[in-house]
């Protein structure tokens, strides 16, 4: 991996959507499984939250389907962590 990750603070504001909804999965998920994950893990989430937030309203909300295999999981697993909370 040739760029260093986000700081997980930078990553507290990057979760930090303009939709509460958003706001809530992707810090949950945050807060209780990113420091469990590998490094590519960790840069499939970084590479979600560059996502505009109308697309992954749609994506993680049912409306929409990405096309990759890879943010479907990462999605998945996100929407999971926000029910455990």
């Amino acid at each position: 991996m040739n760029e260093a990750l986000p700081t997980r603070e930078r990553l507290r504001w990057q979760c930090r959507r303009g939709m509460l909804e958003l706001d809530l999965v992707l810090s949950a998920y945050l807060e209780s499984r990113y420091s469990n994950l590998d490094d590519a893990g960790k840069q499939r989430f970084v590479d979600l939250l560059s996502v505009d937030d109308p697309t992954l309203n749609a994506w993680m909300f049912g409306n929409q389907s990405p096309v990759d295999a890879e943010m479907v999981a990462v999605i998945a697993d996100v929407l999971s962590a926000a029910v455990e909370n």
